[in-house]
Order: structure tokens, then sequence, then C-alpha cells
């Protein structure tokens, strides 16, 4: 029993300390550097497959960018990373990411992501709903490494496409799962 409860007790702990980090960064968000991030890791994006991800993000009803995601843990885990949602070129909002696990957790990464909304419905309902989530939603497909080559035409049919690619770090879980994207007030 004192087992169960000292888990217990260490993840709400995890909790609020991811939480408490995520407040902190949030109140701190430089969005001048913010955006020539974005501006970066989009570079990047488009050297993976140059021609398909450029036509990708250009055709996307909005794209979400984070430059740099870190996920560490041991046991205990958690990841947070800031971004920005693109129309058209032009930022329209930060997020953050963050997300806490425990299980098999073990070590550091960091990555970068680019989530592609390919329809005004999509994006909508993710820009219209709260505390949006990658892993719980079945209409999001997920590809490591950018996708390094050609895309099949199933996947490119889901509404949301999230690219991970720069991973660097070792890591023993690099699920998406249970990562939560929410607005930056500012």
């Amino acid at each position: 029993m004192k087992g169960k409860s000292l888990a217990s007790l260490a993840a709400t702990g995890t909790i609020a300390i991811v939480a408490a980090l995520v407040g902190t960064v949030a109140l701190a968000l430089d969005t001048a550097r913010m955006d020539s991030e974005v501006a970066g890791t989009l570079q990047e994006f488009y050297k993976l497959v140059p021609d398909q991800n450029q036509y990708l993000v250009q055709n996307a009803a909005a794209v979400l960018v984070f430059p740099d995601i870190t996920k560490a843990g041991v046991g205990l885990g958690g990841e947070h990373g800031d971004g920005a949602l693109q129309k058209k070129g032009k930022t329209v909002g930060y997020y953050s990411i963050s997300g806490a696990s425990i299980g098999l957790t073990l070590g550091v990464s960091h990555h970068s992501e680019v989530i592609l909304f390919q329809t005004p419905e999509a994006r909508d309902k993710f820009v219209n709903g709260s505390d949006w989530s990658v892993g719980a939603d079945t209409s999001v497909a997920v590809m490591k490494k950018g996708a390094g080559g050609t895309y099949d035409a199933e996947t490119l049919k889901k509404p949301v496409l999230v690219f991970v690619f720069g991973e660097t770090g070792l890591m023993g879980d690099a699920s998406l799962q249970g990562a939560k994207i929410s607005k930056i007030k500012q």
C-alpha cells in the first residue's frame, strides 16, 4: 500500500512540476525569437523532402510549428516545448505542448514537430477546442523524421499530419501519446 501511495505522490509531484514549468515558460515567451525559430524549423522541414514538404505547408489551412520539444525522465517523465500557429505564413497564435508520463521512461531528448491542419474544419476544431492532444485524435497521421521520402496517398488524406524530426539525445520512450497542446495567453 505504501508503494502505491508513494508512486501516486511522485506522479502528482511530476505533474505539478511540469505545470509550473509550463506556466513559467509561457509568461516569458519571446515572440520575436519564437517567430525566428519557427522560420528556421520550417526551412529544416523543407530540406527533408524539398518539393513535397513545401507544397504541403503552402496548401495547409494552418501550420503549427514546435522548434524544440524537450522530453526527459527517469521512470517519471515530462515534455515541453513552445511554438507558433501560422495561417498563410503569418503567425496567428502561440502554443505550448506539454505532458507527463509514468512508466518506462529513461533519458533526455529533443525534437521538432510540424503539425499541418489540412482542412479548415481540422484547423477550426483545434483553434476552438481546448487542450488538444495529438494521440487522442484518430484523424491524425504521425510521421517520424519528416517522413524522409515520399508519402502514400492514404496518409495525405488525413485532416491532420504530424511530422517529428531532428531527434537528438537518447530517450527510451518517444511516444506522442498524452501530450497536450494549449494556447499561450498573452
